[in-house]
Order: C-alpha cells, then sequence, then structure tokens
C-alpha cells in the first residue's frame, strides 16, 4: 500500500492570513497529493505539540526553529517568518514588506496627505522592515514623518498598558496626516487610540493597515483600508516547495515571498486632504465617476478652470496628468470588479463604458502589466470568499 506523505502544519489560523496560506497549501496537496495533514485551529501563542506516534515526513511551521527538539530532526521544513525573519538554511515565507509600504504610501498620496505617521511593533522583523522602507519614501518625497517609538519592554499583548501612551501621540501629531500601521491589528489599535483622544478618522488621521483581514477591518469604526497580501499563492508556493524537499530534491530559492495585491480601500482613508480646492473637486469628480468614460474637459468645467490651468495644478500637486489620474481611478475600479465580483470580464467593459473586450483589455493591460484575464486568474481564488456586486 502506497503510504501518504505525513505534513505537520503549525501555522496560526486565527487571522485570515493564517487561513489563506493553510487554503494554499490544502489546495496543492487536492492537486498533487493526496498529503495526510496533522493540523489543529491555532493562535499566535498556541504551544508546538508533543507528538508521539505521528512523525512527520515534511514540516509547514511558524518561526521554525532547527534547535527545537519537538520536530525530529532532518525532517524537510518551511518557516512563516513572524517573530524571525530569515531563518539561515531554511526555506521561509516573508512577506514583501518593502513593496507593502510602498502600496500604502502611494494610496496616502493619492489621498492628497502631505503629512505621515508610522505606527508599528519594535520586536517584529517584518514591522521594522515596512517601517523602514515608508520611512524612506516619506523622506525622499520631502514630507515631514512621524514615527511611534513603542515603550521598551512591553508585550504586543499588553495593550492596557500602552494605550494612554498611543492616545498621547496620535493627540500630538499634526493634522491631517495619513498614518499606515504595520497590520490590520496595530490599525485598529490606533483607530481605538484616536476615539480616546477625540481625534477623527479620516478628517484628521487617515489610517491604513495591512493583511486586510476583513473581520479586522470591517468590525473597526470607521471600516479600515488595508493592503491585500498574497497569502494563498504563498500557500500554494510553500507547499511545492516542500514536496519538492520531501522527495529529496534541491530547491533554487529559500525565500517564499507573501506580495501585495492591492489596496482595499475603506472608510478609514476616505478623505482628499487637498489644499487646492480646484484641484480637490477635480479628483472628486473623477472618483465619483470611475464607471463613466469622461474628459479632461468636462473634469476642468466641474473645477471651474481652463484645461490648461487644470493641467499645470495638478501635475505640481500630484505629479501627474488629469487623463493620468482618470486612468488610474477607472483601472483600479475594474480590478476591484475582476476581484470582488464573478461578472464576466464582457459585463464588466459594458458597466465601464468600453466598446468589446479587446478595449477594456489593452485600457487595463496598459495600467496593470496584464490582461484583465491573467489578473482574475492570479488571483481568482478570492472570488470565492466575495460575495457577487450587483
Amino acid at each position: 500500500m502506497k503510504r501518504f506523505p505525513h505534513v505537520l502544519l503549525l501555522v496560526e489560523s486565527s487571522r485570515s492570513s493564517g487561513r489563506e496560506l493553510l487554503r494554499g497549501i490544502a489546495d496543492y496537496a487536492r492537486l498533487h497529493g493526496p498529503w495526510s495533514f496533522y493540523w489543529e485551529p491555532r493562535g499566535l501563542e498556541t504551544a508546538v505539540p508533543r507528538l508521539r506516534d505521528w512523525r512527520p515526513d515534511g514540516v509547514i511551521m511558524r518561526d521554525f526553529d532547527p534547535d527545537d527538539q519537538t520536530i525530529p530532526r532532518g525532517v524537510p521544513a518551511i518557516s512563516v517568518g513572524h517573530s524571525r525573519d530569515q531563518v539561515p538554511g531554511v526555506v521561509s515565507i516573508v512577506s514583501s514588506s518593502e513593496a507593502i509600504a510602498d502600496m500604502a504610501f502611494d494610496h496616502l498620496v493619492d489621498c492628497g496627505l502631505r503629512c505621515f505617521g508610522y505606527c508599528g511593533y519594535r520586536d517584529k522583523p517584518w514591522s521594522m522592515r515596512r517601517q523602514k522602507r515608508f520611512a524612506c519614501r516619506v523622506k525622499d518625497s520631502g514630507y515631514p514623518l512621524f514615527e511611534y517609538e513603542p515603550p521598551p519592554n512591553l508585550a504586543a499583548s499588553n495593550w492596557d498598558e500602552e494605550l494612554p501612551q498611543l492616545v498621547q501621540w496620535v493627540d500630538a501629531l499634526p493634522k491631517p496626516i495619513g498614518l499606515m500601521a504595520c497590520n490590520d491589528d496595530r490599525a485598529q489599535q490606533v483607530s481605538e487610540a484616536c476615539k480616546v483622544a477625540g481625534v477623527r478618522v479620516p478628517d484628521d488621521v487617515a489610517i491604513i493597515g495591512a493583511d486586510n483581514d476583513r473581520l479586522v477591518c470591517e468590525f473597526s469604526d470607521p471600516p479600515l483600508s488595508s493592503v491585500e497580501l498574497d497569502f494563498h499563492s504563498a500557500g500554494l508556493q510553500a507547499a511545492e516547495v516542500l514536496d519538492q524537499l520531501m522527495s529529496g530534491k534541491a530547491v533554487e530559492t529559500f525565500t517564499i515571498p507573501v506580495d501585495p495585491t492591492c489596496v482595499v480601500a475603506r472608510t478609514s482613508t476616505d478623505t482628499l486632504a487637498v489644499d487646492d480646492l480646484a484641484v480637490a473637486n477635480a479628483l472628486r469628480y473623477i472618483r465619483k465617476n470611475p464607471r463613466r468614460t469622461i474628459r479632461v474637459d468636462e473634469v476642468a468645467r466641474s473645477a471651474a478652470l481652463s484645461r490648461r490651468v487644470l493641467e499645470k495644478r495638478f501635475r505640481n500637486y500630484l505629479g501627474r496628468s488629469v487623463m493620468q489620474e482618470i486612468r488610474r481611478v477607472r483601472t483600479d475600479h475594474i480590478a476591484r470588479l475582476l476581484l470582488e465580483t464573478d461578472w464576466t470580464i464582457q459585463q464588466i467593459g459594458a458597466e465601464m463604458g468600453f466598446s468589446g473586450i479587446e478595449h477594456i483589455a489593452r485600457y487595463f493591460r496598459r495600467e496593470k502589466g496584464m490582461s484583465p484575464l491573467a489578473f482574475r486568474r492570479k488571483y481568482s481564488h478570492r472570488l470565492a470568499s466575495r460575495p457577487a456586486v450587483r
């Protein structure tokens, strides 16, 4: 009788990131297995179980330690980075923190914000990498940056003790300000601190997190904007690499990236902090009409300016033309429809005013670097967990 590989999964499942990672692993095993899994619902602090009669052929676990004697030596393993980053000599799943910070910064800039803050953890390497990149982007752009310093020797779980300091920090920030939190949990804590301090979100502080944990984001008041990460694809790749290791094959890479896919904008960044009233009116007009084919002259009329003057002020403030902003907003809306609905590309094209599939495909590819079909296929696993928009 053929023996199925026994795979030990010690991945926290209390957050959507861990669940998506597990779903990617399960999808790979369903196509290339079968595998026999040892898995149980876990939180971040769940202890490693003591295995007596179940010897794994492979392990995927959070913060794998090669010296941990609870895992038999020599068993192929993949580490899911959390408190540790890349584990030397071990294939590690690591978030693309620099790309995540870039996406968050660009979103806040598109909201018209010109003053920025960052709130993270001092003991998490992924948080520090996001902070470093976010700080570089802010400083390279010539804008002021305010970074939160967590209390030393304070556990991340000791929120009650930290709250007064965070309240004091957000209260002292210049307003308006765009603030990146290292993840959605931290973004929710910043939002709660703003409530205690009497600071308005998003009018005074616009907040964006990362991971797009829908439960955390949508239970927050107001709902939190977040950078969505492709943990599902990382799970697929991790399972493929583990399969190779269990077969005795060498692997070419020791890093499996978790890449960001898009910003899911919610109320916490629903602001337009633009001092130039005419530019602000033009931006509002563009963003209120993502499904219509609008022209630059139409936008200029909404701002009560000539096209030439609007173009000059637009470039001075945003660094791009009016038409580039129209294309960006429309393409982002197409991407949201591709990910959040089960509409065909032809239906989306008709809804957006395109003459045919070829037209919308060219338009989308120019901005995103891939066709609408390729974009949907790459992230098609998301459709199963999202309601159709009608």
